[in-house]
């Protein structure tokens, strides 16, 4: 059977990720497999595709599952470690007794239990009890009409708040001041631009090693010396080689050789991860794993449409978010950067093969499993292939992000 999983980030109230919500799709339905509840199947389907490889995908983090009424009755939840999930309880499950009394049973197991949006009804009082987290999607139940509710559930201190469906800062602040703790959404990959906003003297240094890594004939000399301006940077660089990925057998004596070491190819990816994540510490650290994943992602499905296309389907990928990094438009942006027209032509929005690969990378990551299918028969992409490549490009961020 074939699971595709993906992940959506949580964040708490100062944008930090608390955990992940990882969405299912078996084959073309967009939902938790649908298993009879034999114990011996559910048991290889939940230990092969969650327990083996539910840390690699939330980076350590708590996951965040749906679960239906009947796997609720069924307690196939209590086959998951409790310390690694929180279980939702969907929508449209019926609050009977029967599945209180499943949920309660949860609840005692040491489970923490999550509702899923969430619309106030009497008979879901006695769940609002045990449950530590209430999930409000504010498309549904617009912020400006869900103050009421707010205030009758804030009554219970035990319960925790979460905000789904936030697509801007405007609705992550409105939401922050109305209360809520945590927050799911896109809101961090949007960028917030303000007006004749100007580069600052640190951007505009970085933006001027951007120029001299993706340069055609790129010169190590000015790119050393870059930085040997920038301490910070330095060290990044001579950590990265010295992380394990490479094997390096003799001591770096200078910051040429050690660019001169990595080779072109990968110093123009490597370097520019470096600098991604460097503009990006005032933002959430997801936008920049998010750009290291993308990268990876657009990278390995290039390598299997257009194998001569993987270094510019790299670079599409990690910059794709670029906007959303310096807090200006894309278009100016792009101004000021040497890559190539087929790259920019991607990040505008131009039909191109490039183009195309992003919008696999971008359906699969928001979990819009029928955009997905469309995005893979443009590049004739056998979609089986794409769970392997999430997990091996997640897998990939976070060594980048140990290192």
């Amino acid at each position: 059977m074939k699971v595709y999983t993906a992940r959506q980030a949580i964040f708490n109230r100062k944008k930090h990720v608390v955990a992940y919500e990882l969405l299912f799709r078996d084959g073309l339905s967009n939902a938790f497999p649908n298993i009879e509840s034999n114990q011996a199947t559910a048991k290889l389907l939940l230990d092969s595709q969650f327990n083996q490889g539910i840390k690699v995908i939330t980076s350590g983090k708590k996951a965040l599952i749906n679960f239906p009424e009947k796997a609720l009755l069924d307690l196939l939840p209590s086959l998951l470690p409790p310390d690694q999930v929180i279980i939702e309880i969907l929508e449209d499950v019926r609050p009977t007794e029967q599945v209180y009394e499943a949920c309660k049973t949860l609840f005692h197991k040491g489970y923490k239990l999550a509702l899923d949006d969430f619309v106030y009804s009497k008979p879901w009082l006695p769940f609002i009890k045990i449950c530590r987290l209430i999930k409000i999607d504010i498309m549904e139940t617009p912020l400006d009409t869900v103050a009421p509710l707010i205030e009758k559930l804030k009554q219970y201190k035990s319960l925790k708040l979460l905000a789904e469906k936030v697509e801007t800062n405007d609705e992550f602040l409105q939401a922050k001041a109305m209360g809520f703790d945590y927050y799911q959404g896109y809101f961090f990959c949007k960028p917030e631009i303000i007006e004749q906003k100007d580069v600052d003297n640190s951007q505009a240094a970085i933006l001027a090693l951007y120029n001299e890594v993706l340069r055609k004939n790129m010169n190590y000399e000015k790119l050393a010396s870059h930085f040997e301006h920038d301490t910070a940077l330095s060290y990044k660089l001579l950590r990265f080689i010295n992380s394990g990925l490479f094997s390096v057998k003799e001591e770096i004596g200078s910051l040429r050789q050690a660019l001169v070491y990595l080779g072109e190819e990968r110093v123009k990816k490597f370097v520019c991860m470096i600098i991604t994540a460097h503009l990006a510490q005032s933002k959430p650290s997801e936008l920049t794993e998010l750009s290291i994943v993308r990268a990876r992602f657009c990278e390995l499905i290039a390598i299997k449409v257009s194998p001569g296309m993987s270094n510019n389907a790299f670079i599409l990928g990690l910059f794709s978010l670029i906007d959303a990094i310096l807090d200006k438009p894309m278009e100016d942006i792009l101004l000021t950067l040497p890559i190539s027209d087929n790259i920019k032509d991607a990040l505008l929005g131009k039909n191109n093969i490039l183009l195309n690969i992003l919008e696999v990378e971008k359906a699969y990551e928001k979990a819009s499993w029928w955009a997905m299918k469309k995005a893979c028969e443009k590049l004739n992409l056998d979609e089986d292939s794409l769970a392997k490549y999430y997990t091996e490009s997640i897998s990939w961020a976070n060594s980048y992000k140990t290192s």
